[in-house]
């Protein structure tokens, strides 16, 4: 297993625009960041200790690339709606968070796309602007995406799956993996069924965590305590993430701690110090199971790095894509 890093919080001093509006993926990048390097949390000083430097700003939204949407029909009458920016590099499908949708990404569909990457992002069944369809006669979720992978014509791709999107992710590398060239997984617990991950992860969200607002739970408090605009943004891609027919999918393997450690294809896992659903530590404790792990914990962040600290988060996945790409 290769080596942890703490990776910094964003420093730009521009305010957040607006997000996303009803069907169009949101306003974009520019400065969120493809750049390399690490460093310690930038609200603390140069040389990473507390107090004393500016403070952390929030990250303005870039403008978005141009992209190409589809509804990709699916069993059982489903539909899956997809935006695609299309190009010759090599594919990476952005898998979404539970609370969220294909409208997920704003932060990172220009910033993979200026490095060169072919971006895909969708809603996976009864999420914003897809179909559930029938529940008896659905696929799984990953085999869901096995039929968008096909009608795209993708032949090797990355994969990037962030909160319920790691189980589904993992998934597919289990069936698949001879189809993708990387896996990320960001702010998850993975799906693992272990008794004892079962107990330790359960134990970690006590009655009345459930009835906590969606926002506590997801997002970390330093970012909602620097950045209403975006915690208001964040709550509108979730307001309308899931539709009234929506219905959980199973998966086509049982993920426990053997089966990652089947896994031979390079692994990222990311996770923000103030997740409450996969802390620091259970992001760990997975990665010893996988034979090619690298692990990254990013600063001032909770369940939703990619959207709470970009510029970190994108700095992550493009040197990960970058390292395990086809023509490394």
């Amino acid at each position: 297993m290769e080596n942890d890093s703490r990776t910094p919080s964003p420093a730009s001093a521009l305010s957040r625009r607006a997000v996303v509006g009803g069907a169009t993926v949101l306003a974009a990048l520019t400065a969120t960041g493809a750049g390399a390097g690490t460093a310690r949390a930038a609200s603390g000083t140069a040389d990473g200790t507390s107090g004393g430097g500016p403070p952390w700003e929030p990250v303005p939204v870039p403008a978005q690339r141009p992209v190409t949407e589809y509804q990709v029909p699916v069993a059982g009458g489903g539909g899956l709606w997809c935006w695609d920016t299309g190009g010759s590099g090599e594919p990476v499908v952005l898998l979404h968070p539970g609370s969220g949708s294909g409208e997920s990404w704003p932060y990172q569909q220009p910033v993979l796309a200026a490095a060169g990457y072919r971006v895909i992002g969708y809603s996976r069944r009864g999420a914003y602007r897809s179909v559930a369809g029938t529940k008896a006669e659905a696929d799984t979720a990953s085999g869901d995406l096995d039929t968008l992978a096909g009608h795209l014509g993708l032949d090797r791709f990355h994969l990037s799956g962030a909160a319920a999107g790691g189980p589904v992710a993992i998934d597919y590398a289990l069936s698949h993996e001879d189809r993708l060239l990387s896996l990320t997984v960001s702010g998850s617990i993975m799906g693992v069924q272990d008794a004892e991950y079962l107990e330790l992860t359960e134990g970690l969200q006590p009655d009345p965590f459930g009835d906590l607002p969606v926002a506590v739970k997801e997002l970390g408090p330093s970012y909602r305590g620097r950045d209403l605009d975006g915690v208001a943004a964040w709550l509108a891609v979730n307001a309308r993430a899931r539709t009234a027919d929506a219905f959980a999918q199973s998966l086509a393997h049982t993920i426990t701690w053997a089966a990652l450690g089947t896994l031979t294809l390079p692994v990222q896992l990311i996770t923000g110090d103030g997740d409450l659903y996969s802390p620091p530590s259970i992001m760990r404790l997975n990665a010893r199971y996988l034979r090619r792990a690298r692990t990254h914990v990013v600063d001032e962040a909770g369940h939703n790095p990619h959207w709470e600290q970009p510029a970190a988060w994108n700095r992550l996945l493009v040197a990960f894509l970058k390292k395990n790409g086809r023509r490394r």
